[in-house]
């Protein structure tokens, strides 16, 4: 296998509990198991020597050609080789499991198909538990099968005919032939916990694994069908759905932020994160964008996710929520340095778990509102209640300090963002308690609402620039800022945000695409650079949609779709080169991506005069 793939050389599979990523050669390198934040079992993404992986492929040699794809609406992906003497194809997709009771079993079904003539395929399975630090014991069993035993996870690896597995250590391979219209198929079973027997049972018949594929097709199908947009980008936005709905652990209905842990922003650099947790932010946002498309069932599961963890008890600074948790709502995040990891193409040190847990950040009450006042039912009464206590707590505390959005190590600064998503966390507060005839002390959520405007307007803008900066103390631009005509702060003609826009145009923006900041003049207390954010350039796109300037939002969003890989996933960022960075497949960007593509479809519907 080669060291290292590209990161966009990717599709996922799930099963609203875990997932896996596999390249476009048939490894997949990435599964941590049994749930998201778990510790991985294949991470050879992050090392290819030490992170275990597991390769189902054929040989193309020079001549050959290999293809992968989505099967259409769905989160089967299909791995396709393609040479003079043969076509073969290796089907993956995990069975859903919607159920709100975590699963200790997870099954990774890799069916195997010759189209025409006949192909030779190798299986090689080397799991690494534990992030590679676990050793392992290898058991073969009297059906074919092998188990692999780790420190408390077991994998279970089985196998049709004609497969034979051939240990080899603690790690297995196999070679075979098929031919034209003959199936194989390839088992992953992972159980968490104590084992009594073997976790995957008997090897499923042929039947048993074509009803599996059926019963996941139709999952997918179903949940689809909830979606109202029949806009113009339908593909895209179909499969950013799906990729939000893949990053959303069912039991508890708490959003990812992306599905893997310490991938560079910069190759070589320091900038790796472990983004396999629930951000207040990030999923409140998530959720706001599945419901603009219709889909109403997440609203309703992150709302008692949010309510669990208010009902659980604030930090212990004293902030009722904690800016990121586990997906379970575990609030401990420690972060640690995996030094035996060299990195994804050595990007060093590769981080699990995430300090930033421990900051403050005051705009997660901003995104929380803005996504609760979208769905048509706030809640419970008691829901609202503690809703409105936190309200209450902002009044008294929204005037402080913070590490913003981009969660700089650099110290607290009074960012700009920050304070705009208080006063949407004030004016929703406001809008809800009016419209649902629900108590709250109105007056002085008015009245911070309308300081906060104040500050904002006085302190957040910069007369030299003619535009609004990151924080008070900083001429510094900040794409952030691009979700203020959004939110409703100013009117997406307001001239003072029409300069601000004009301003990032000459700053933030090259050729469509959007940095984040200038760490340079703005330092983060990071060493190194990073590539434009996609969550920032679609925002871009948006703006542009609704300040009227339709023909340069409609060209920057379709050169942002020609960065998305080959099935239509993205990272965090785009490299220099057009290459996807930062963790992958990542939730900001593909709700950025829905929220740009109604825009954009709303306002160009309204100017051919299709709507009101």
């Amino acid at each position: 296998m080669k060291d290292y793939p590209p990161i966009a050389d990717h599709g996922i599979v799930g099963d609203l509990q875990t997932a896996a990523l596999i390249a476009a050669d048939g490894t997949v390198d990435w599964w941590c198991t049994p749930r998201f934040d778990a510790p991985s079992v294949f991470a050879s993404l992050l090392d290819s020597d030490r992170g275990g992986y597991c390769r189902l492929a054929a040989d193309v040699g020079d001549e050959g050609t290999v293809r992968q794809l989505y099967l259409p609406d769905t989160a089967i992906l299909i791995t396709r080789f393609m040479t003079p003497s043969g076509v073969g194809e290796v089907v993956d997709f995990m069975p859903p499991d919607a159920s709100t009771t975590p699963s200790s079993t997870h099954r990774l079904i890799r069916a195997v198909r010759v189209v025409r003539g006949s192909m030779p395929f190798e299986l090689v399975c080397r799991p690494r538990f534990d992030y590679g630090r676990a050793p392992h014991d290898l058991t073969p069993l009297d059906d074919g099968s092998v188990l692999f035993r780790g420190p408390g996870t077991d994998l279970h690896l089985q196998v049709t005919a004609p497969i034979a597995l051939h240990p080899d250590g603690t790690d297995v391979s196999a070679r075979f032939t098929l031919q034209a219209g003959e199936r194989a198929t390839v088992i992953l079973t992972s159980e968490t916990g104590t084992l009594s027997g073997r976790p995957g049972g008997a090897t499923p018949s042929a039947e048993a694994v074509l009803a599996d594929f059926e019963a996941c097709s139709t999952f997918w199908l179903d949940w689809l069908r909830a979606s109202r947009y029949r806009g113009r980008w339908h593909e895209m936005v179909t499969r950013s759905a799906i990729t939000l709905k893949l990053l959303t652990y069912a039991p508890t209905g708490a959003p990812i932020a992306a599905a893997t842990m310490g991938l560079p922003e910069q190759i070589g650099g320091e900038r790796n994160w472990d983004y396999r947790y629930t951000w207040v932010r990030d999923a409140s946002l998530s959720v706001r964008s599945l419901v603009d498309l219709g889909f109403s069932a997440e609203a309703n599961a992150f709302r008692r996710w949010l309510r669990d963890r208010l009902d659980a008890g604030g930090t212990a600074s004293g902030e009722p929520l904690q800016i990121m948790y586990r997906v379970d709502g575990e609030p401990h995040l420690t972060e640690e340095v995996l030094e035996h990891f060299e990195g994804y193409r050595r990007s060093a040190p590769v981080r699990a778990g995430n300090a930033a847990a421990d900051q403050i950040q005051l705009d997660i009450y901003g995104e929380a509102a803005y996504a609760l006042a979208q769905a048509e039912d706030i809640g419970s009464v008691r829901g609202w209640h503690a809703f409105a206590r936190v309200i209450d707590w902002l009044v008294e505390n929204w005037d402080r300090p913070d590490e913003g959005i981009w969660e700089t190590r650099g110290g607290r600064q009074n960012f700009t963002y920050s304070r705009l998503m208080t006063w949407v966390a004030f004016d929703r507060a406001v809008k809800l308690a009016t419209t649902h005839s629900r108590p709250g002390d109105l007056t002085r959520w008015q009245g911070a609402r309308d300081a906060v405007l104040r500050q904002i307007t006085d302190r957040g803008w910069s007369a030299e620039r003619r535009a609004f900066v990151q924080h008070y103390d900083t001429d510094v631009l900040d794409a952030s800022l691009l979700l203020m005509p959004k939110v409703g702060f100013l009117s997406p003609s307001d001239p003072d945000w029409l300069t601000t826009l004009d301003a990032m145009d000459d700053e933030l923006v090259s050729d469509s695409l959007v940095y984040r900041y200038d760490p340079a003049a703005s330092p983060d207390g990071l060493r190194g650079s990073e590539g434009t954010f996609n969550l920032c350039s679609f925002l871009y796109v948006e703006a542009l949609a609704r300040a009227g300037r339709l023909t340069q939002a409609r060209y920057a969003f379709s050169k942002m779709l020609t960065y998305a890989n080959h099935v239509g996933l993205f990272a965090e960022e785009i490299g220099p080169s057009g290459e996807q960075l930062g963790n992958f497949p990542q939730a900001f960007t593909h709700l950025a991506l829905i929220d740009a593509a109604l825009a954009l479809d709303e306002e160009l519907d309204r100017a051919e005069g299709r709507t009101g």
